[in-house]
């Protein structure tokens, strides 16, 4: 009789915090519900917390002396804005203190095969947050793009030396799926990070990193790193 293969062992909670950024980045959060999810942020040692330019002051004074890396979006939520307009909201996020900004590609440009502005941009954007020795990470949509514009939007992240690369920014027509992350997996250098957008239970964190993510964004962190310890516990 045949058996299924052995699956890898898991990982500590410790290890899925760290690789977890916590977003909080939702138009009808309260500042009283951004400063919970900071709170748990910090609690639960997470890799990174996503929050709303407006409350990154708030994030940096709650995670004081914390590892949790405070990051903060740019052209959100849909890469519409002018390429003068993200750049100066990069560099205002960065002398905040935000030590990483989440840019969306220009989507409209993307699939108007404007291609030449979309790099152009992302090239500026990554020297202003490297200047800073902050990260960059940028957000597709892969919902709205064909594999041969995620194709093209992964080289220009690539070339413009993007740290990591999400699948999705959580307001778009879907999160991650198995096939865009092989894909971007394929298609992105070794040292490129990739991250699943759109995770919200367990067993999507364990799909996402066997399908090659390097990390997950969810607002979900709490659930999932209770259920995940809940099966250290089993083990």
């Amino acid at each position: 009789m045949e058996t299924s293969p052995a699956q890898p062992p898991l990982p500590s909670s410790q290890d899925l915090a760290s690789r977890t950024a916590h977003s909080l980045l939702r138009p009808e959060w309260s500042t009283a519900q951004v400063l919970e999810g900071i709170q748990l942020a910090r609690r639960l040692q997470v890799g990174a917390v996503l929050v709303r330019p407006c409350d990154v002051e708030l994030a940096l004074r709650h995670l004081e002396r914390s590892p949790v890396v405070v990051a903060s979006v740019v052209g959100f939520p849909h890469g519409s804005q002018t390429t003068s307009a993200k750049l100066f909201e990069t560099r205002d996020l960065l002398r905040r203190g935000a030590r990483e900004i989440a840019v969306v590609i220009a989507l409209s440009k993307l699939v108007s095969r404007e291609f030449q502005h979309a790099q152009t941009e992302l090239t500026q954007i990554a020297e202003a947050c490297h200047q800073e020795r902050a990260r960059l990470t940028v957000m597709l949509e892969n919902g709205w793009l064909t594999d041969e514009l995620k194709i093209i939007a992964l080289r220009c992240a690539e070339r413009a030396e993007a740290d990591t690369v999400s699948t999705s920014t959580g307001f778009g027509p879907g999160g991650y799926t198995i096939s865009d992350l092989a894909l971007m997996r394929k298609y992105l250098p070794e040292e490129t990070g990739v991250e699943a957008g759109g995770v919200s239970t367990l067993a999507q964190a364990i799909e996402a990193f066997q399908a090659g993510a390097t990390r997950v964004a969810t607002t979900e962190t709490g659930s999932i790193l209770d259920e995940w310890k809940a099966s250290e516990q089993t083990q």
